[in-house]
């Protein structure tokens, strides 16, 4: 079932990442950021509303650490996404998501110190050849004019992502039912910070970015669409699953990156870019089967 859920999750994502690029021309990062949260809180209330339909259980219980890392989660969430359409001014599509997609290897080391996961020798090896992969995709030119400013952007960004990852399972364990229910309570609460914190942001500082969604429904809505299936399946993955397997699995939405990029897109994705990305599936590969 994690396997499937993670699949579905790299899918959306993979496309979420492109609507936001699309929309990130036209629309600064704290609009383009929360996107990807205005609608999804109603999808998510009716996922879960429908989940208690189909197999009733008792309303869960919120603990203290429940809150921790649910707010954790929702601010790191909230700051990766902001770095990532960073990434994609600096780079095409394709390059950024790879850039952001450092996520599972971050994931990874800190799952090992601070999670109690554990990696053998391959694992660690698949951990080295995705941070290989990083670098690669951070240069236009290849590792003779590697760009640092890329690089450790990218680094932040997939910590933030890794983060969130972490903190998202931890608040799945601390409650009780059905692995799909624990799931459906974390990310509806989760989006429902998120989106009251940018909306009160935006409206403080920046009414005119709601007014520049406002005018962008159909983009707006395929962000928040795609965006909240995604979590949907990740949410559901990690809730089953220790987060580097599952975000090493993720690493499959690299390919789904490539043809939206290529495809829909229309970015020339060069063979240096195309190395990098494959790289990242085969530290993916390695994590997994270690």
């Amino acid at each position: 079932m994690w396997i499937l859920f993670t699949f579905l999750a790299a899918f959306m994502q993979a496309w979420r990442n492109a609507f936001q690029s699309k929309l990130s021309k036209d629309v600064n990062v704290a609009g383009v950021t929360l996107a990807r949260f205005i609608w999804a809180g109603p999808i998510a209330a009716v996922y879960l509303f429908s989940l208690h339909q189909y197999q009733p259980t008792a309303l869960p219980q919120f603990s203290a650490d429940f809150w921790f890392f649910v707010i954790g989660a929702s601010s790191m969430q909230i700051l990766a996404t902001g770095l990532m359409v960073k990434l994609f001014k600096m780079q095409n599509f394709a390059i950024g998501a790879g850039l952001a997609k450092s996520e599972a290897l971050v994931a990874a080391i800190l799952g090992v110190f601070f999670f109690g996961t554990q990696l053998s020798l391959l694992g660690w090896l698949g951990v080295v050849v995705g941070g290989l992969a990083v670098m690669l995709l951070s240069s236009k030119q290849g590792f003779k004019q590697l760009s640092v400013k890329t690089v450790m952007l990218g680094l932040a960004c997939g910590s933030a992502f890794a983060l969130t990852s972490l903190w998202v399972r931890e608040a799945s364990l601390t409650l009780q039912g059905p692995f799909t229910h624990r799931a459906a309570w974390v990310l509806l609460w989760v989006i429902s910070i998120q989106t009251i914190v940018l909306i009160a942001y935006l409206i403080a500082k920046d009414k005119s970015t709601l007014s520049a969604l406002w005018q962008r429904p159909k983009l707006t809505g395929a962000i928040s669409v795609a965006s909240c299936i995604g979590s949907i399946g990740w949410f559901s993955a990690m809730s089953l699953q220790a987060v580097p397997y599952v975000k090493t699995l993720g690493q499959i939405e690299v390919f789904f990156t490539l043809m939206i990029a290529a495809l829909w897109l229309k970015d020339k994705v060069k063979i240096n870019d195309v190395a990098g990305l494959v790289l990242i599936a085969i530290a993916a590969i390695l994590v997994m089967w270690s």
